[in-house]
């Protein structure tokens, strides 16, 4: 099957990868276009450089509109088109025009967390397990009929990085499979049941600026879900700071009347605060406009008591 491949995120290039590594054969990919980088040249897209490796053409129309579609991609000799974190909405036109028309790799298990951020989303709802699902793309957003899906466990360390990384194989892994049970005409096609519908939405760096009246686990799932972007930030003597690495701590006794933020106990390189529920040992931080050290580094320069504030 003659296939155009649709991506831009680091999500995109295993299922990429695992595309051009099939009986399938990938005749053009499209990607955004190259970002400004921090000293004015353009940074080129990972999918860009990826396809230039696999000898794939590559287009990036700044918006895909249905006669950019006819100028950049062989849509008139594509069968199918296969969206993987591309970011850009696909004309129903364009989706229209192909054979099998087109196809969603989703990292989630539609129609759970639909949307933006399905990876981010599965860590803060506490999800035990998550996965891919393979869709057939529609009028409507990540709504399509399902034709493959597969699940993986969320482990308690599990970052939104680590674990896109992971549904990003697997991703790669079911498209494969879904595209040559489609050649073989024998894919069922499952309706989403819309009343099970959850949506992620697009972050904004307001969804990690926390306080210490959030529990403990629900402190660790923001540190892990929103790694690397937009990072979680928490108030600490008397001043906000980004709360890089740490856990729950589950050794922690019963503070009884302790206050939300205040710091219970300090080792040679943590730290653990109260929250309003449990304990937090906060292990990496990052002050404003310093670098990344130690919660107990950033206290000793503060010259504070280990007990010495709230942290509000």
């Amino acid at each position: 099957m003659r296939v155009v491949f649709a991506g831009s995120a680091e999500f995109s290039l295993p299922v990429l990868r695992a595309l051009a590594a099939s009986d399938q054969e990938v005749v053009s990919v499209l990607t955004a276009p190259d970002r400004a980088g921090s000293r004015g040249a353009a940074a080129p897209r990972p999918v860009k450089a990826a396809a230039a490796a696999l000898g794939i053409p590559v287009a990036q129309p700044p918006r895909l509109t249905e006669e950019v579609w006819r100028q950049v991609s062989p849509g008139a000799r594509a069968d199918v088109l296969v969206v993987a974190a591309y970011g850009q909405l696909i004309p129903v036109s364009v989706l229209e025009s192909l054979r099998q028309g087109g196809l969603g790799v989703h990292p989630s298990l539609l129609p759970r967390h639909r949307g933006a951020s399905p990876v981010v989303a599965a860590i803060l709802s506490g999800d035990s397990r998550t996965g891919v699902t393979v869709f057939r793309m529609d009028r409507s957003l990540d709504s399509g009929a399902i034709l493959g899906q597969a699940e993986l466990p969320v482990g308690g360390t599990d970052t939104t990085t680590s674990l896109t990384a992971k549904l990003a194989e697997l991703g790669g892994d079911v498209l494969v499979q879904v595209l040559r049970r489609l050649e073989a005409g024998g894919v069922s096609e499952i309706a989403q049941l819309e009343s099970a519908a959850t949506f992620s939405h697009r972050l904004t760096r307001q969804d990690g600026r926390l306080d210490w009246t959030y529990t403990a686990e629900i402190i660790d799932r923001h540190v892990r879900a929103l790694s690397p972007w937009p990072g979680v930030t928490v108030p600490l003597q008397g001043t906000w700071v980004k709360l890089l690495r740490g856990a729950p701590d589950a050794n922690a006794e019963d503070a009884g009347d302790i206050a939300p933020g205040e710091i219970l106990q300090q080792g040679p390189d943590w730290i653990l605060v109260q929250t309003i529920e449990g304990a937090y040992r906060v292990e990496l931080i990052q002050p404003p406009g310093g670098p990344q050290m130690s919660p107990a580094a950033f206290l000793r320069g503060r010259q504070r008591a280990p007990r010495g504030g709230s942290g509000a």
